[in-house]
C-alpha cells in the first residue's frame, strides 16, 4: 500500500488557481473542497467551476463534498469531470443507492465522517465503496489543528478493512504535516489530504514528495 497525496486548493490562491494546479503536479490528486454555507459555514465551488478545474489540472481530482442533500447533488460533480467524489454520510438519505449511482457513472466513491461521528455504520458496506474519509478536524476550514482523537477510529476502520479482506482507502483531512503524517500513517491511513502544509512552504513540490516518503517509509513496514 503507497501514500497517495491529496493537497486541497482551499489553501491555494483563487485569484492566480490554475497557475498553483500547476505547482502540485507532483501529486496524486487534487482535493477540491465543496461547500455550501448549509452544511457547513463556508461556500466554495459549484459545479462549473469544478469542471473548469478538472480540465486544466495537471492531476485528477478529488472532489469532497460538504453540503445538504448529497443524494441530489453528488453525481453533477461526477458528471462534471471528478475521479472521485466524497459524500458526507451525515449528508445522505440513501448512501448506498448513491454509491451506486456514483460507481456507475465511472467514478470512485468516497463516504466522509465529521470527527465525532462513527465509523462502525459504514463497516458493512465496505464493498459499496472505494474510500473512508476520516476528517481529522471539523469541516468547513482549512488550517486547523489535527484533533489527535480520531487516531483510534482509524486504526477501526483499518482493521475492519483488513479483516473483510476488502480494498477501500482510508483517507485523512485535516491537519496533516510532516509532524502528524507519520501517526496518520500508522493508524492506517493511505490517502492524505494537505493543503496549508503543502501551499505554505516553500518549495511544494519538494513538500508533497517528503510528505509521501514519511508516510511510505511508515507504510512499508510490516
Amino acid at each position: 500500500m503507497s501514500a497517495l497525496i491529496n493537497p486541497s486548493i482551499l489553501s491555494a490562491d483563487f485569484v492566480n488557481l490554475e497557475r498553483d494546479l500547476g505547482r502540485i503536479a507532483a501529486a496524486d490528486y487534487v482535493h477540491v473542497d465543496v461547500m455550501d454555507n448549509h452544511f457547513v459555514p463556508n461556500l466554495t465551488l459549484g459545479p462549473p467551476v469544478v469542471r473548469r478545474i478538472a480540465e486544466v489540472a495537471p492531476v485528477p481530482l478529488d472532489v469532497h463534498l460538504m453540503i445538504e442533500d448529497a443524494d441530489r447533488w453528488a453525481p453533477t460533480y461526477a458528471e462534471a469531470g471528478a475521479a472521485s467524489v466524497t459524500f458526507h454520510l451525515e449528508a445522505a438519505q440513501a448512501p448506498v443507492r448513491l454509491a451506486r449511482e456514483l460507481r456507475g457513472a465511472g467514478v470512485r466513491v468516497g463516504v466522509a465522517l465529521r470527527p465525532a461521528s462513527p465509523v462502525e455504520p459504514l463497516l458493512d458496506l465496505l464493498d459499496e465503496i472505494d474510500m473512508i474519509l476520516v476528517m481529522t478536524v471539523e469541516p468547513g476550514f482549512g488550517g486547523q489543528s489535527f484533533i489527535e482523537g480520531t487516531l483510534p477510529k482509524i486504526r477501526r476502520t483499518r482493521q475492519a478493512i483488513v479483516e473483510s479482506g476488502a480494498a477501500t482507502w482510508i483517507q485523512v483531512d485535516g491537519g496533516v504535516s510532516r509532524s502528524t503524517i507519520g501517526r496518520i500513517a500508522e493508524a492506517g491511513a493511505n490517502v492524505f489530504v494537505a493543503g496549508s502544509a503543502v501551499y505554505g512552504a516553500p518549495d511544494v513540490a519538494a513538500e508533497i514528495v517528503a510528505l509521501r516518503g514519511l508516510a511510505d517509509e511508515v507504510l512499508a513496514q510490516p
